[in-house]
């Protein structure tokens, strides 16, 4: 009877092995070229589309009131959509004074004999180049020569206005990584890790400021730092904030979010009133553009608008700490849970995910969900299911691998289904070791291969002082 079944289901398994090698295949190429796809569309459609084509979108001029509604008509004709006329009171002084509270871009004063551009270098070198393009033919139309006058110039050597971009861009990426190397920290608890993001964000801050300006770069207003330190507070504590809701595709979401579209978004690079209308929606929202904001408000015109910049910063600040707790909280129920079923020897470092970014490094000992896969996840190298003696899945057993010399690599539980699966182990032999609540522990040697995935079953028979007295009971576990 049992060849019958065997030999009936040998060609049913022969015809599956083709498609399932297709499915293995695909599965690997999708779990490594992910994130390659990822920055190949984002670069696309991201920075090819915003920083392609610079265009004005709706930038504010300040103009003597009685000759604005004229000169809207007439840039409208140049430029449609490209500038938007703001009507001021009075002449060259109220220009000059709308120019620097940043409630127009420039500021144009139509003069006949001597016309005269207000500009601010510090708000956007090509928005400066923009407004010199456009309003020097028109004032050369009356037969006069227009007088450029700079009210807000940037930094010594800071020639095209970017330095501020580039140093809120290198405190926005150490923040991110630095979020996932402490994920590797798994003997340092949650709240000291917290900790170590507030220090290092301090630390970076300084030295991010005080190198920018030995270059000479930026301006010496040591407020800054503050909105600096806002910044990779805001970054760190919401990526680590994140990582229990979207696992293993924390390193596209934090990608997507901070870089992607973080940076067209910013108005550093490239100002924002000359990018698509969506970066231009953005803008206000992301951190990087807000911090872009608020230093060069803070550097180059006295401080003015500062209340939406840092708003914005400390939402960003407080969404990682709600999302903090709330993981904190949830992991303590899950423990509280996992104790009052028997499982004493769960912590909460169990519970915290590692999770690998493919930027830049090669797998780690790491476990792998056991019960679905999907893309961003890492191929297993070691697969198995616990069982007990009446080959009953055994939910919660700590499955711990370890050199042959006993060092740690890495550990997991097993699924409500018994199974468990990790990832990132050395070739050669290694140790696993299964012991759940009220089980006696079990140890094998494994030898790990690259390519096929070892497998390691385990059944555990309970403590001798766990056992039922009755005769079933020992028979159970012979």
């Amino acid at each position: 009877m049992s060849e019958t079944q065997h030999g009936g289901a040998a060609p049913a398994d022969s015809d599956d092995e083709p498609r399932r090698r297709w499915t293995h295949t695909a599965k690997v190429l999708a779990s490594s070229l992910w994130f390659p796809a990822l920055f190949f569309f984002g670069f696309l459609f991201c920075y090819l589309l915003a920083f392609h084509n610079p265009t004005p979108h709706d930038i504010k001029v300040a103009v003597p009131a009685p000759a604005a509604a004229q000169l809207q008509k007439t840039l409208d004709q140049a430029v449609p959509g490209g500038f938007e006329v703001k009507p001021v009171p009075g002449g060259d002084t109220a220009l000059r004074r709308a120019v620097l509270d940043r409630r127009a871009a420039g500021g144009y004063l139509p003069d006949p004999a001597h016309p005269a551009l207000y500009t601010a270098k510090a708000g956007g070198f090509e928005i400066e180049a923009v407004l010199q393009q456009t309003f020097t033919p028109l004032a050369e139309r009356g037969g006069a020569r227009l007088k450029q006058v700079e009210l807000a110039p940037t930094a010594p050597k800071d020639a095209m206005g970017t330095s501020l971009f580039y140093l809120c861009l290198g405190l926005t990426i150490p923040s991110y990584i630095m979020v996932m190397m402490m994920l590797r920290a798994t003997g340092i608890g949650r709240w000291k890790k917290v900790v170590t993001f507030v220090v290092s964000g301090a630390v970076m801050a300084v030295a991010a400021f005080y190198i920018a300006l030995a270059m000479d770069c930026i301006v010496d207003r040591p407020v800054c730092l503050l909105y600096m330190f806002m910044l990779s507070l805001g970054v760190s504590l919401t990526c680590y904030g994140l990582v229990p809701f979207v696992r293993q595709f924390f390193p596209g979401v934090a990608i997507v979010v901070f870089v992607l579209l973080s940076m067209p978004a910013s108005g550093g690079a490239i100002p924002v009133e000359m990018v698509p209308s969506f970066f231009r929606w953005l803008h206000p929202y992301m951190p990087l553009g807000n911090l872009v904001d608020a230093l060069r408000n803070e550097m180059y015109f006295d401080g003015v608008e500062l209340f939406r910049p840092l708003l914005a910063l400390s939402i960003w600040i407080a969404a990682g700490i709600v999302l903090i707790c709330i993981g904190y909280f949830w992991e303590r129920h899950r423990v509280n849970v996992a104790r009052s079923g028997g499982d004493e020897e769960l912590t909460p470092s169990d519970l915290e995910e590692a999770v690998q970014d493919p930027t830049f490094e090669m797998p780690q000992p790491m476990p792998v969900r056991a019960s679905t896969h999907y893309i961003g996840a890492s191929e297993p190298m070691l697969a198995g299911r616990i069982l007990d003696t009446q080959s009953q899945p055994l939910h919660g057993v700590l499955i711990t691998v370890t050199t042959t010399d006993g060092r740690q690599l890495t550990r997991t539980r097993t699924d409500e289904h018994g199974r468990y699966q990790l990832t990132g182990l050395p070739e050669g032999f290694v140790n696993v070791i299964a012991g759940g609540p009220r089980r006696v522990p079990s140890i094998k040697r494994v030898l790990i291969k690259d390519g096929p995935v070892a497998h390691q079953d385990f059944v555990l028979r309970p403590r001798p002082q766990d056992q039922p007295p009755q005769g079933g009971g020992a028979s159970a576990t012979s």
